[in-house]
């Protein structure tokens, strides 16, 4: 097994396709996946199993935990995935890992115990979750992150979507809607230390930069929980009475603070990340602006083929990039049940 740190390569890797989305940014695009070199390959959602050797899982047994199995993606993940190991007759044991690293720990020694030929991993914290990793490692059996990342050096392969594009994405976005450079900002986070929370706040900072009259009036953890996400903007509504945009680094959160602000009396533009089924409504009737999708069930199959591939010994990418997709107003009706 070829030993790598995934999040330094990642972060290098996505310097470059950060510049390519600003410049997308900067002609009021949406940022799509960039070429980030040969040891990185985007993924098609047409993508067959027999590209990574899928057609030869049959029988085989495949572990995998979540930070979380009580939100809809994660949910959406695990549908698609227990859906496409029944028709290759492919084992998949899910675990939900209830937003604790030394829980995913625990299960990830199950699944070794129970002699699983792969495992999956979707941490909640990048650094605490490589212990995860390292006990599949030294026990020879591959493990591949899913939509979050781990920072580990024996991490076999991560398929998920480069998360700074997305911050970038819906900051480029509010700005573009609210037509102007001069506001003030909210920023709901996910749980603190996971990749999707840093990268996104990075993207968001990223554009951030070249508009410095955008001030950020506070940003919170709100655990990509819609509850929390509705107490905290109830909170802020009361200590500012400025606020122009929030900004959620996950749809659910986007929709507690709209709940918060509706309730309030007022109409303060969200926006968020995922496309959950929620979200698609929202736009439908104006309580979101938008959302950039992010595509569970294609990351999670794509995980199941390169964990077969791996586990057959065959040479898989260190990275599979899933590129985000922007639900607006206007191709929002393209979104209603696709998935």
């Amino acid at each position: 097994m070829k030993r790598r740190r995934i999040m330094a390569m990642v972060l290098a890797l996505v310097m470059v396709a950060s510049m390519f989305a600003l410049a997308a940014c900067n002609s009021g695009g949406s940022s799509s996946t960039a070429d980030t070199g040969s040891s990185a390959a985007a993924v098609d959602e047409g993508s067959s199993a027999a590209e990574t050797g899928t057609s030869a899982g049959a029988g085989m047994k495949i572990g995998v935990t979540y930070y979380s199995l009580q939100n809809e993606f994660t949910v959406r993940m695990d549908n698609a995935g227990q859906a496409y190991c029944d028709e290759n007759d492919i084992t998949l044991v899910s675990y939900d890992g209830n937003y604790d690293a030394a829980t995913q720990l625990a299960q990830t020694e199950t699944m070794i115990a129970e002699g699983c030929d792969a495992i999956i991993i979707d941490p909640v914290d990048a650094e605490a979750c490589a212990a995860s990793v390292e006990a599949a490692y030294n026990a020879g059996i591959p493990c591949i992150g899913a939509n979050a990342m781990v920072n580990s050096d024996v991490l076999t392969s991560y398929i998920g979507s480069q998360d700074v594009l997305a911050g970038q994405d819906i900051m480029q976005y509010m700005i573009d809607y609210l037509g102007r450079d001069d506001f003030n900002i909210v920023i709901i986070e996910g749980p603190m230390g996971q990749s999707a929370q840093l990268q996104r706040l990075e993207g968001i900072e990223n554009i951030l930069k070249d508009h410095p009259d955008i001030t950020i009036l506070a940003k919170q953890t709100a655990n990509w929980s819609r509850s929390e996400a509705m107490t905290i903007m109830e909170s802020w509504l009361k200590s500012y009475d400025n606020i122009d945009a929030v900004m959620g680094e996950n749809d659910e959160m986007a929709l507690g603070a709209r709940e918060a602000i509706k309730a309030a009396g007022k109409d303060i533009p969200c926006i968020g990340v995922d496309g959950i089924t929620d979200a698609v409504t929202a736009i439908q009737n104006g309580d979101m602006i938008a959302s950039d999708f992010q595509n569970a069930e294609a990351q999670m199959i794509k995980a199941i083929e390169v964990a077969v591939a791996a586990a057959n010994g065959e040479e898989v990418e260190d990275f599979y990039w899933i590129p985000f997709e922007m639900i607006t107003p206007e191709n929002v009706e393209d979104y209603v049940n696709k998935y």
